[in-house]
């Protein structure tokens, strides 16, 4: 290595072999899936409830009614969209975690080649 270049790789050879390893996944933390399904249907649902505000305002707006009956469903949907997208979520990744850990009883789980 030079002087001058503190960043500059080594030139002795290094026989770095990976390691592969085989991991099951025998159980899952059913709440942990919970939460993280809840959480990211919620994400989910705020941008279908954005969406479903911008379609209420176009709408009134090639209508030419009140903007504001469309501006007020369009807030509600930014507002309950996450909400039952996020407890829909929640209530999934607690069913899909039991249902889980029921199959990989039965199949063993499913393996991971980690490297």
């Amino acid at each position: 290595m030079s002087t001058g270049n503190p960043y500059e790789t080594p030139n002795v050879a290094q026989s770095v072999t990976p390691t592969r390893r085989t991991v099951t996944v025998k159980r899952l933390d059913v709440m942990s899936c919970g939460t993280m399904l809840g959480v990211l249907y919620a994400f989910i649902g705020l941008i279908a409830g954005a969406l479903v505000t911008l379609m209420a305002l176009a709408g009134m707006a090639a209508q030419g009614g009140d903007a504001l009956a469309g501006l007020i469903g369009g807030i509600g949907a930014i507002i309950l969209m996450p909400l039952f997208y996020g407890i829909a979520g929640f209530i999934g990744g607690i069913i899909g975690a039991l249902l889980y850990n029921l199959c990989a009883t039965f199949v063993g789980g499913i393996k991971f080649d980690l490297e």
